[in-house]
């Protein structure tokens, strides 16, 4: 089993990993759109959608998986309405793999996140 970080300080805070490799799969936990370089979040549902994909994407990349090997995508948005300013860029994201997915809608950690994202991919 293999663990990756983002370097996130939520990660060692609360005691998890980006993601993690195991036995051909890939497990992406909930992600948001934090761009973790600076520790800031954009206002958008947009553009924190389009981060945590971003952020999704490199955990994959180091995993040696991508965007086209998801096979289960679960979204995580408190406003059920910002759920369709973000399909233009999960349809562009999951345009290969076309996942199977989940849309829920449930608080998320802080009052400013608007979308977290988790998927589970493997490696090819």
């Amino acid at each position: 089993m293999r663990h990756i970080s983002t370097g996130s300080p939520f990660e060692a805070q609360i005691g998890y990993s980006r993601a993690v490799v195991a036995d051909g799969w890939v497990f992406v936990a909930g992600t948001t759109g934090y761009d973790y370089a600076t520790m800031t979040l954009p206002e958008t549902v947009e553009d924190q959608c389009r981060n945590t994909l971003a952020t999704i994407a490199a955990a994959l990349d180091e995993a040696g998986s991508s965007l086209d090997h998801v096979v289960r995508v679960t979204y995580i948005l408190p406003d059920k309405m910002d759920w369709p300013k973000c399909w233009h860029l999960t349809s562009q994201a999951f345009a290969v793999a076309k996942p199977a997915a989940t849309m829920m809608v449930a608080d998320l950690q802080e009052d400013a996140m608007k979308i977290e994202i988790e998927v589970t991919a493997r490696v090819p």
